[in-house]
């Protein structure tokens, strides 16, 4: 007798271990599934085999409800000023052992400190929560559908979601807006339709399947643990060019005096030298173009032309334009115009050109 408990304790062991080996889903055996254990044991009566004897149990998986809620990624969204679509991205995971319809709602800050650093002090407009329609990870307008609950999502289920909204083009650089996602465990079972919240089943565990919460506390105020509800937050931060312009001239030659020591006078050539300072910390600022009409006690000298994108020592409106630009721009109606295409966070760029004094 002690040898044969002391194999099945073994063959237990054994068996225990071969199922350890076996990767385990999130959200365990499913809801209402029946375990059933037998057990038989043999003996014998005076030296002979007797028919054995056998006995069962079975139980009743309860449904162990689980859901979270993921910001993807660790750092805040950028976004830009008047930008239509920003779009920050979340991970809906079903941990329950069943399927459940799981609840949507997205929200805003409303001040103090956001999820990233820095204080909340805009919203988004037209907040909005999209689900990854066609599973490419990436938000696409027209094809990506608003929702405001997940339908019968299968347990260890997992479905991207995306918080959308619009930023005004009046945010400066450093401007920061505050977003959440909250989901609430529904009912399943009716495709299309969203179900009740789920409650957890009150008093000593019954025959049937009973329910359980088991979800961690969340980010949105009143998100306690073990409530069906799961919540993470995200925040969008402006990343804006800081531009600064300034104009400078100097006189290059007069009449009388030539290039030395000239003078201000009619027939004087001065040169100007529009400076584009972008400050460090922002955003590139592309496709930057000038337009300068000239006053008209000037004549422009197309002899000289036009020279775009040139290089700048110091710091304006003090430094020294270097006279490194390239040729191009154009003259028409009296005004200068010019692109010094993209100017980094941290560059200066020029534009210069020469006009006589009427």
């Amino acid at each position: 007798m002690t040898n044969n408990i002391k194999l099945l304790a073994t063959s237990s062991c054994l068996a225990l271990a071969i199922l350890g080996a076996s990767p385990a889903l999130a959200a365990g055996t499913t809801a209402g599934s029946t375990i059933t254990n037998t057990v038989t044991v043999n003996f014998q009566v005076g030296g002979v085999a007797q028919t054995a004897s056998t006995g069962s149990n079975a139980i009743t998986v309860d449904r162990k409800v689980a859901i979270r809620v993921q910001e993807t990624g660790t750092t805040t969204t950028s976004v830009v000023p008047g930008q239509t679509t920003a779009v920050t991205t979340f991970t809906v995971t079903n941990d329950t052992n069943a399927t459940i319809d799981i609840g949507l709602t997205a929200a805003q800050l409303a001040g103090g400190t956001a999820a990233h650093g820095g204080t909340d002090n805009f919203d988004v407009t037209g907040l909005g929560v999209f689900v990854d329609t066609n599973a490419n990870g990436t938000y696409d307008a027209g094809t990506d559908t608003a929702v405001t609950y997940l339908d019968e999502v299968a347990a260890d289920g997992v479905r991207t979601i995306f918080v959308v909204g619009g930023v005004a083009a009046t945010r400066v650089n450093g401007d920061v807006a505050g977003v959440n996602l909250q989901g609430q465990a529904r009912e399943g079972g009716a495709a299309a339709t969203q179900g009740t919240v789920i409650t957890a089943t009150a008093g000593a565990n019954t025959a049937g399947v009973d329910t359980v919460l088991f979800d961690a506390a969340g980010v949105v105020a009143g998100d306690i643990a073990n409530d069906g509800k799961a919540s993470d937050d995200d925040d969008f931060t402006v990343s804006a060019a800081i531009l600064s312009v300034f104009k400078q001239s100097r006189i290059v030659s007069d009449p009388v005096n030539g290039t030395s020591n000239p003078k201000m006078i009619p027939g004087a050539t001065i040169e100007y030298c529009i400076v584009v300072a972008n400050g460090s910390g922002g955003a590139a600022a592309t496709s930057v173009n000038i337009s300068d009409p000239l006053p008209a006690q000037t004549t422009y000298d197309s002899s000289y032309g036009i020279f775009q994108s040139g290089t700048y020592t110091g710091t304006a409106p003090t430094g020294t334009c270097n006279l490194d630009g390239t040729a191009g721009g154009s003259f028409a109606a009296g005004t200068v115009s010019g692109t010094l295409g993209t100017v980094n966070p941290g560059t200066t760029r020029t534009l210069y050109f020469r006009a006589t004094i009427n």
